[in-house]
């Protein structure tokens, strides 16, 4: 499916959270939060995209490298990584820091490793603004786009208004109101305001509940 009008990509959200809504502890420690069973299904997500994103915080606290990693005889093609990094905090060293990664900044482009490294118009917080990356992104026929997080990358796309769908890991644990969120503030402050969303599936994972939602 693709997103309403054809003029940006269809942006999927896939988050891995604690049942509290947590995707990591309050020192940041995040791997792994879900199990064996979610991780493949991830992984067989990242297959269906087009493009990976994520934002520096996570380069920085997990050093990923977003490719789809699938069982034997299971046809996958590695997505396009993208990395929100306004300030260029990308290390050069990084596993994302290799031809195939593309890393939007807001200032004037440096090099950092083997990626490509893309300038794009800032929003009111100086941050990379998510029309622009959709449109840069929209240019280089990405048609499908899974936004992995953080929180506060989450937390943008959702404000934007272009969350197409969300595929959310819960594992059966706690973390706590001073654990890190899935999503970040939405300073919402009446209900008839928050973004709303249909429950497509919910399905056991392993240990972990797999919910698949569709935007209303």
């Amino acid at each position: 499916m693709s997103a309403p009008g054809g003029s940006r990509p269809r942006v999927t959200l896939k988050i891995a959270t604690s049942l509290d809504g947590r995707i990591g502890t309050s020192t940041g420690e995040s791997q792994w939060i879900t199990g064996p069973e979610a991780r493949l299904q991830g992984h067989r997500l990242r297959a269906q995209a087009d493009a990976i994103l994520v934002g520096v915080e996570t380069v920085l606290a997990d050093d990923p490298r977003l490719t789809a990693r699938v069982p034997e005889g299971e046809t996958a093609v590695d997505p396009l990584r993208v990395v929100l990094d306004s300030r260029q905090r990308t290390p050069p060293f990084a596993r994302l820091a290799v031809a195939g990664t593309l890393i939007l900044t807001t200032r004037e482009p440096q090099p950092i490793g083997g990626a490509e490294v893309v300038q794009v118009a800032a929003d009111a917080a100086g941050r990379c603004a998510v029309p622009a990356v959709l449109s840069l992104l929209h240019e280089r026929e990405v048609k499908d786009l899974m936004v992995e997080g953080g929180g506060r990358v989450a937390a943008a796309f959702v404000l934007a208004g272009v969350v197409d769908a969300i595929e959310w890991f819960r594992a059966p644990m706690l973390l706590g109101g001073d654990g890190r969120p899935g999503v970040a503030n939405l300073a919402l402050a009446r209900l008839v305001n928050a973004p709303k969303f249909k429950r497509l599936a919910v399905e056991p994972v392993g240990d972990d509940l797999w919910e698949r939602y569709e935007r209303l």
